[in-house]
């Protein structure tokens, strides 16, 4: 392994810290085809940036991310800042020559994503949206067994994804709760994950009809004094208008026939971070849920009427049986959410030496977008919406 790809990550709190941590596990994993330097760190907040940079293992720290993208020194740009900045900052590193990883959602709008889509290919660099969920090790095995037909023709996908951390009137009113800076609530933040799984499970959407709730409109702004990020701070004593979605849900087809259900919600008390999805086909069904992310459920129409129900699917088994779990360890030793991002930084790395972008890519970003701004369409004339 003669080549090392040095690694300029952009923001460094909750995904910055899921990302520092792949990097720094993928290439003791997997075998991968270049090496990886930690290069530079990149936050606004220099003792922040400087404190994460020791934290987690990066080599040098920065508080500008022109400079980070434009260095000679830097091969590969991660984004993981507000929504907001995501298309500025993909853009100049396409420009720059540098592949790009960023997080999801792609941008705050469509029109955002094609600037993106159309900076990476004119750049002839790699580009991939992290959507680290697909790289569930039993999201991956369904995907396997949807493709070898063990569903047969898809009917129906159902998905939720329910949180409960902003029930509270009393929660401030951070950056995901501004739809200037995040570009909308629930819809972009995890509706936008499910829509990407069914995307990857069952087929691209046709139509959407949608529903958009903001059950707390305001809430205390975020104290000037204290430091936070998009998932809590210190509140003050004035308050300030949600601009977003607080629950979003849709129905919907899929070009094939298929039809949807989704629903994604930050209003469910007691669901943390619970993600539900089932599928139902001609020969069977599949049932995934994120809380027991190592079991993967399968209902199989062709065995004996006598011997039928949902068996469990223990996605553990190594040798290259069920995916990734080969690089970790013996059967039966679970993975849990940090591995997805490590399984998702090894396979970028090897597209960034092979050349070609892998999925999700930002086209698969832009796809994401179109889905959810007709669900926001859908929601505001209640009507259903082609996408």
């Amino acid at each position: 392994m003669s080549r090392t790809l040095r690694v300029g990550m952009i923001g460094y709190r909750f995904m910055g810290k899921a990302h520092s941590n792949a990097w720094r596990q993928a290439p003791h994993f997997f075998p991968l085809k270049a090496g990886v330097e930690m290069h530079t760190l990149c936050g606004r907040d220099a003792a922040g940036v400087e404190a994460a940079r020791v934290q987690l293992g990066w080599k040098n720290a920065s508080t500008d991310w022109k400079a980070v993208v434009n260095s000679p020194e830097i091969d590969i740009v991660d984004i993981n800042t507000p929504n907001d900045s995501h298309a500025e900052i993909a853009v100049a590193a396409a420009n720059a020559g540098k592949h790009v990883l960023c997080e999801k959602p792609l941008a705050l709008t469509v029109a955002q994503c094609q600037e993106m889509v159309d900076a990476v290919k004119k750049a002839k660099v790699v580009s991939m949206v992290c959507h680290n969920y697909r790289r569930i090790p039993a999201i991956a095995q369904a995907k396997k067994m949807i493709e070898e037909g063990a569903l047969g023709n898809i009917f129906h996908y159902h998905a939720r994804y329910a949180q409960d951390w902003i029930v509270d009137p009393e929660f401030p009113l951070v950056w995901r709760l501004q739809k200037g800076v995040s570009g909308s609530g629930a819809n972009g933040d995890i509706n936008a994950h499910i829509v990407d799984l069914g995307r990857y499970l069952v087929g691209e959407f046709k139509e959407v009809c949608g529903l958009m709730n903001t059950f707390i409109k305001e809430r205390p702004l975020v104290d000037q004094g204290g430091k936070g990020d998009g998932l809590g701070a210190k509140a003050g004593k004035k308050l300030g208008k949600v601009t977003v979605d607080d629950a979003a849900l849709f129905i919907g087809r899929f070009k094939n026939g298929a039809l949807a259900n989704l629903e994604a919600t930050r209003f469910a008390l007691g669901r943390k971070n619970h993600i539900a999805l089932e599928i139902n086909g001609s020969k069977g069904s599949l049932q995934f849920d994120f809380e027991d992310m190592n079991r993967l459920k399968f209902f199989d129409n062709t065995q004996p009427a006598d011997r039928q129900g949902f068996n469990d699917i223990l996605v553990t088994q190594p040798g290259g049986v069920h995916p990734f779990v080969g690089q970790w360890w013996p059967p039966g030793h679970i993975l849990g959410y940090e591995h997805t991002f490590v399984h998702t930084i090894a396979d970028f790395i090897n597209s960034v030496v092979d050349g070609k972008s892998i999925q999700p890519t930002f086209e698969d970003g832009m796809k994401n977008q179109r889905v959810l701004e007709a669900v926001e369409e859908s929601a505001k004339t209640g009507q259903w919406v082609k996408v």
